[in-house]
């Protein structure tokens, strides 16, 4: 049986397995068991027990599940409000007004947080109730929280970089430093389009605020000095090479558990969920790893990746075209996939292909991670726009259309990452001296 018939085979069993309930990380196994009876004469027994040991044994990956218990525990904290209190004062008189404060909380909490999902509930839950009680435009406000919600995944401590980081076996403080700057370009997008979006549309604006004295705006700044704190001891002491982003993530956890007991908010009750929750996602994730690792294995026995990298390599595809074509894929695989599950499925055929044609691991994790931002609000299963349909009761295909715009930015950041790749490499070159 050739390659490409046999891919073919093995993505029509994958597809059939999720289509029938079977959890991901067992159809990740099926398929690599199917193509190693098929296509290699190893006992696929043996090559599963070694690559599920070494995918869970990683260093990288025990800083997946603090990372996940950081913001637990910061999920259940007064933090959003002080974000809220403490930003809303300083983008009343830009055009947009409290529009931006989803935008910038959502950034500065994504910075604490690592999650999607966690990043849009949060400051969903603020936010939102809020944006109505002062007449701003509904559907303006869920989309422009539904597209910066997203930004959770590129703004490091993400947990899905530190997955992409684990199944491609490269540096999670590298991956961590490069998706500080286009994260940052995405917010700059964002918030550029709501000021350009109020000025064209005045009527839809409520009528300002007076202004606050500077002696208030300055007591409500003082809010955001926990979480400051919290992203300067994370963030900061990676990016100073005082840590690692495991250790990192040990001194997050210690911090967010310090900052709840100050703040009082954070009960026992509270605390055991949160544990109970980290659990179940730490778990999930690395189960859907190991199974990954596994397949990955198996398809390096199959020689499935180099041929199909050959096979697409004798389309003479021009390295945009393959870009384009990539993104495509992605944002298809992202009306049905979650973005874990998309980048553990992809990396042992795609990874091979795109170090064949050239490009940099580190900035194509990047790409990766602004392509799945757009899976994140795309329908059916963009898992924001759940977020937020149960967070107003708005259809999940309104949701959607309120996205539209922000998808589209998205786009557009795509796009000026693979025209200035520098944007994802100049500062892990510069902080890591390389």
């Amino acid at each position: 049986m050739d390659i490409v018939s046999l891919s073919f085979i093995l993505l029509v069993i994958l597809l059939l397995a999720l289509a029938g309930g079977l959890w991901i990380a067992l159809s990740l196994g099926l398929i690599g068991f199917v193509g190693m009876i098929a296509a290699s004469g190893v006992a696929p027994y043996q090559v599963m027990s070694t690559a599920m040991w070494q995918s869970l044994t990683s260093w990288d990956l025990t800083a997946l599940p603090m990372f996940v218990l950081m913001g637990e525990v910061l999920y259940r904290t007064r933090l959003s409000r002080d974000l809220f209190e403490g930003l809303a004062p300083w983008v009343q008189r830009l055009p947009g007004r409290l529009l931006h404060v989803s935008v910038f909380g959502s950034t500065v909490f994504a910075a604490v947080s690592g999650s999607s999902a966690a990043t849009c509930a949060t400051i969903g839950r603020i936010v939102l109730p809020e944006l109505k009680r002062r007449g701003y435009d509904t559907s303006r406000a869920v989309g422009t929280l539904a597209g910066s919600g997203t930004i959770g995944l590129m703004i490091p401590p993400s947990i899905i970089l530190i997955v992409y980081a684990t199944a491609t076996e490269q540096s999670v403080a590298r991956l961590f430093i490069a998706g500080v700057l286009p994260g940052l370009m995405v917010a700059g997008l964002f918030s550029g389009f709501l000021m350009v979006w109020a000025l064209l549309n005045p009527r839809l604006m409520p009528p300002a605020d007076p202004p606050l004295p500077w002696a208030r705006r300055l007591t409500a700044t003082l809010r955001l000095l926990p979480v400051m704190g919290l992203i300067l001891g994370v963030i900061g002491s990676i990016y100073a090479g005082l840590a690692s982003a495991t250790e990192a993530a040990a001194v997050g956890v210690l911090l967010s558990l310090a900052l709840s007991a100050a703040q009082q908010s954070l009960s026992w009750g509270g605390f055991r969920d949160a544990l109970f929750s980290a659990t179940r996602t730490s778990c999930m994730i690395c189960f859907i790893l190991a199974g990954a690792a596994f397949l990955t294995a198996a398809m390096g026995y199959t020689g499935i990746p180099r041929n199909l990298a050959h096979w697409i390599g004798g389309f003479g595809l021009a390295n945009w075209q393959l870009l384009m074509a990539l993104t495509l894929f992605f944002v298809v695989m992202g009306c049905f996939l979650d973005g874990i599950s998309m980048v553990v499925l992809t990396t042992s055929i795609v990874v091979p292909m795109v170090t064949a044609a050239g490009f940099d691991l580190i900035w194509f994790g990047i790409f990766i991670v602004l392509v799945v931002e757009m899976a994140q609000i795309t329908p059916p299963v963009g898992f924001n726009l759940y977020v937020l349909q149960a967070l107003t009761g708005r259809n999940i295909l309104r949701v959607g259309l309120d996205a539209l715009p922000l998808f589209l930015l998205l786009l557009v950041a795509v796009v000026l990452l693979a025209i200035f790749p520098q944007i994802a490499l100049w500062l892990p070159a510069t902080m890591l001296d390389v």
